[in-house]
């Protein structure tokens, strides 16, 4: 593991800038290697080095890769794959909640929609809090929403009791603005720079396969029954499994997630830690982005593409069963096809995009490919053929 040499003078700018007084300097020193096992925390590194004064102000500044970051990527995706599947329990179901709470089927979108508006409403303070009280604070507090909201709705089952439903939905769509930011953060905290982008992947994953196990569970679960008392059970049952997968979560975070490891992972985080950041606000930051024309541009692409998917998955339930009536389970199938061609095709991205770094050409081909396969499985779905509609959502996935 490298050691960088930091040839530190009070005097000079924590950004490295220089004055009339001082310099920064920075220097390769040799490189050192410690064998875990050594004492006890060296069990839990996969890499390590040293660090030491030498007198005159300069000393050697180390960086360490924990075993543990595994661990707190692998509880940050059980729990974004636990609120994902509350986003669209509903909607894969949708035709048989608005049965059950004798409301119209846009009530039932809602349930869906109301994730999208409380992230327009909200992301700005959440990422603010996220930058300000760091992972911990903003992983927990987002448990603990996700927690109480699976519990509100265990006791909206009943067919009087929509408006509880919609508290309990609105809660954990409040904790899903807060962990979307998180795994870029959480890779650059926790991972070295040749694993950042692994570990946002994966961090992404636990969300994808979230709505994957939301397409596909709910209709195996809730069948579409007349007694409103037998459809009652099941519904309490999906939201009792849905509660205490939540719980378990929140209680799992409290006791073993950290903030950060005590030494940085990377030179990057090395240095965030000892100085002090003289950069602009986080409004001015916020406006400096909105000014530059080339993000707008990518935002806005990005939101339409980002928003079809979205927009299919909230009504996948009800365009499937307009046309193909009593097929909640093949229509749950049908969602999770959609998400897993969508895993498979992201995976496949980022293998071309590593090798040729055409970011621009290959995000251009995708949104023509996306247009084509929606006008395909528009003209598709009322032919009557249902393997036919899985061939083309898995193409358009």
């Amino acid at each position: 593991m490298k050691v960088t040499q930091l040839r530190f003078d009070p005097t000079v700018s924590p950004l490295g800038g220089r004055n009339n007084t001082g310099k920064l300097e920075m220097g390769n020193g040799a490189d050192e290697q410690q064998h875990a096992g050594s004492d006890a925390k060296g069990k839990d590194l996969d890499q390590t080095g040293s660090g030491a004064s030498n007198g005159g102000g300069v000393f050697a500044l180390t960086t360490r890769v924990y075993r543990r970051r595994w661990v707190m990527l692998i509880l940050f995706s059980t729990f974004s794959m636990s609120n994902a599947f509350q986003w669209i329990q509903y909607s894969s179901i949708s035709n048989i909640i608005a049965k059950f709470y004798g409301v119209e089927m846009s009530a039932v979108s809602w349930l869906s929609m109301i994730y999208m508006v409380s992230y327009i409403v909200l992301v700005v303070p959440a990422t603010w809090l996220l930058e300000k009280r760091g992972l911990r604070i903003a992983l927990l507090l987002a448990n603990m929403l996700n927690c109480a909201g699976a519990w509100i709705k265990v006791a909206s089952a009943r067919p009087d009791l929509y408006w509880v439903t919609v508290l309990g939905q609105f809660l954990s769509a409040t904790s899903q603005v807060l962990f979307l930011g998180i795994p870029p953060t959480l890779a650059a905290v926790w991972f070295g720079p040749d694993e950042v982008s692994v570990a946002c992947s994966i961090g992404v994953l636990g969300n994808q396969l979230g709505i994957a196990i939301g397409f596909l569970v709910p209709p195996i679960l809730v069948h579409n029954v007349d007694d409103l008392d037998e459809l009652g059970y099941h519904i309490r049952v999906m939201f009792y499994i849905t509660a205490g997968v939540t719980t378990v979560m929140f209680i799992l975070v409290i006791m073993v997630f950290q903030d950060k490891p005590e030494i940085p992972p990377s030179q990057a985080q090395l240095q965030a830690k000892h100085f002090l950041s003289v950069g602009s606000s986080y409004a001015a930051s916020l406006l400096r982005l909105l000014r530059n024309r080339p993000f707008m541009l990518l935002v806005l692409s990005y939101g339409i593409n980002v928003g079809s998917l979205y927009a299919i998955s909230t009504l996948l339930n009800r365009m499937i069963i307009g046309s193909y009536p009593g097929q909640e389970e093949n229509a749950g199938r049908i969602g999770l096809t959609l998400i897993l061609s969508g895993i498979l095709g992201a995976f496949l991205c980022g293998i071309w995009l590593d090798r040729t770094k055409l970011f621009k050409q290959t995000l251009f081909a995708m949104y023509i490919l996306t247009l084509i396969g929606m006008l395909v499985f528009t003209f598709t779905l009322s032919l009557g053929h249902l393997w036919l509609v899985f061939i083309t959502v898995g193409t358009l996935g």
